[in-house]
Order: structure tokens, then sequence, then C-alpha cells
């Protein structure tokens, strides 16, 4: 079990400072004033929506970015976003009431809806599978799993998906953390970091979500010891939701359906379309953040994850198990009120898709 100094840090986590921006379809608009105001009908006039500069949050980054999905919403309709860096950070936002959806992993997730007992959000829908890997340096002798005494290895954040991941697996093979008595250590550490770390050799691996994996492999002497789709029935395991605020989802059905819609559609035009898309991802991600994906690092990551609006139940489930196994929540969740997919399944239907269990 994890001992109280990390779940202390975890709690920490959650507070991290978000970049706040916003658009409309004029243009970029000056702060974030807050609450959405309303005019005409009960539906609110502004939605807030959070995302990360990741390409596993492909959708909004491009379609945020070059106005599709402003189209969806009309000129009637605010659209305001807070662009993040780490999960936890956007569920404090929405607790905050300073956003009312977000795109954001499934283990956040899991702990904005427990430490809510189940009240602040719901999973809307799904938006990516896969992309996440183990890598591990060529010259650490680490060629079984029977090799990892005495290893170090990184993780992007405490507590985030693909920490936890890190941490099932050891435990899974009989490995502790050295907080809990083990002899294996994970250092978390932002991404761009634990490329550096990989470099000087002061980790022996690291659990990186894409495409931090291919930059790892392209930058470092290290090969993938476990692509994460290899652990999931089918390859399949959620890495990124559609998130709504309760109340917000309750009083505005009809944004909300507009938000699917403009995922659903450039879920399909990026499938449909990956190369331009690339192209299109990077132009967004500079204005964002000031930096490019390399197109070999950006085709390789992606390789190994897809859009998808299944949220992937399954697995979310599973993350919930895991997080209790591994000593990161008390209580294991009930995590059965955490969907509403009504919404959803009404664009699928009126798109002629298959509609989600």
């Amino acid at each position: 079990m994890v001992d109280n100094r990390i779940k202390i840090g975890i709690a920490a986590a959650i507070t991290i400072a978000v970049i706040v921006t916003s658009i409309s379809s004029s243009g970029v608009l000056a702060g974030n004033n807050g609450g959405a105001t309303t005019a005409g009908n009960s539906e609110s006039k502004t939605i807030r929506i959070g995302y990360f500069p990741n390409i596993n949050h492909a959708q909004p980054v491009i379609g945020l970015g070059n106005g599709d999905y402003q189209k969806h919403f009309g000129k009637d309709v605010e659209v305001k976003t807070l662009v993040f860096n780490a999960g936890p950070s956007a569920i404090e936002a929405i607790f905050a009431n300073q956003i009312d959806v977000t795109y954001v992993g499934p283990n956040p997730t899991i702990n904005g809806y427990v430490q809510s007992h189940g009240e602040a959000l719901k999973v809307i829908s799904g938006t990516a599978s896969g992309g996440a890997v183990f890598v591990v340096r060529n010259d650490a002798g680490i060629e079984s799993v029977k090799d990892f005494a005495g290893k170090k290895f990184g993780s992007p954040q405490l507590g985030n998906t693909q920490d936890v991941a890190l941490r099932n697996y050891l435990l899974s093979n009989g490995y502790k953390t050295k907080e809990d008595g083990g002899n294996v250590e994970v250092l978390p550490a932002k991404n761009p970091d634990l490329v550096t770390l990989m470099i000087k050799k002061e980790i022996d691996g690291a659990w990186v979500p894409e495409p931090w994996g291919a930059k790892l492999l392209k930058e470092t002497d290290s090969r993938i010891f476990v692509d994460e789709r290899d652990l999931w029935p089918n390859g399949d395991f959620v890495t990124v939701n559609l998130v709504a605020r309760t109340d917000f989802l309750e009083k505005n059905p009809g944004l909300i359906k507009k938000l699917i819609e403009a995922t659903v559609d450039e879920t399909n035009w990026i499938n449909e379309h990956p190369d331009e898309a690339a192209k299109i991802f990077n132009v967004e991600l500079t204005k964002l953040t000031g930096q490019t994906i390399p197109e070999d690092e950006f085709n390789d990551g992606f390789s190994r994850m897809k859009l998808t609006w299944d949220p992937i139940k399954s697995s979310l489930l599973k993350n919930g198990e895991d997080q209790y196994t591994i000593g990161f929540l008390e209580l294991k969740p009930d995590l059965s009120r955490i969907y509403n997919l009504t919404i959803l399944n009404e664009v699928l239907k009126e798109k002629g898709l298959p509609e989600i269990e």
C-alpha cells in the first residue's frame, strides 16, 4: 500500500496552476470571467472547455484552434478554453467552477468523482485509447521483470494515469516501491525532465504517454519494454475521456450535444485525414506552447493510439480497482454512476453510428 506521504502528494497535485486562454469566433478573448451567462433561453451562452496540448487531445487542439468547434456552437455561443498541463489541475478547475467540461485522463476523473462522492462530474464521451508505453534504457540491465530490483523508473506525475499504471504493473509482478519498503523507486517528473533523466542515465526507464514514448526512443538508447495496449483486452484502454460538471450537464444539454457532435466529427475527420491532421495539430500546438512535435515522433506516437468516442468503460472501472489495489484510494470505489452517455448515444444514432452500451 502507498503511505500517507504519497496520498498527501496526490492531494497537493490537484492544486497545480492552470494556463488560461479564451477563444471565440472573433478571436482571442481577454481573461476568464467565471460563470456562464444566459440570454434568450434557459441554456448558457458560454461554455468553458479544458484540454491538454497533447496528441491524445488532438480533437480539441485542432477543433478549438481552427474554429471547427465554434461552427457547431454557432455565433451566439461564446467558447472559452483553459489549457492544462496535468489531469489533477483540470479536475480542480471543475471543482472550482472555472470550467464546465474537460478532456482528461481516467485516473484524475476517478479521483474527482470519488472526492466529490459522485456528485461533481460525469463522463459523457470517450476521446482516445492507447498511446502509453514503458520505455527502458538498453544499458540498464533489464531483460525481464526479474531485473527490476534496485531500479529507478519515472512517471509523468504522482497519481496520474501512467503513474498508476506503472505502480500497478510493479505490484502485479511482485515489486513494492521504496516508500512501501520495497526495492524499486518511482520518480514522478515532468515529461521533458524524464527525457533528460534518461539521457543522463539517472533513471532506468519511464512509463509515459505519447508522443513522449516516441521521443524517448528517438533521443535515448532505449526500447519499449511494455506497450500498454498489450495489457488490455483487444488492446483497448481509455486514456482520455470527455467529462462534464454535473450541474452544467443537467442545465445545458443542448450545449453538451453540440460539444459531443463536434468531438465525434473531429474524431472522424482526423482518423480519415491523419497526415493533414498532423500538420494542423502542429500549427495549433505552436500557438499554445510555442513548440511543435517532429513529424516522425508524431507519426510513431500516433501509431500506438487511436481516437474514439467509445469511453471503454471496462478499462476505467479497472483503473479504479488498480488505484485501490496500490493504495491511492482507501476504499474500493463505486463507479456505477460515473457515466452519462445519453446525449452521446443520441448523437451517434442521428449520425447512423453504433451506440455505446
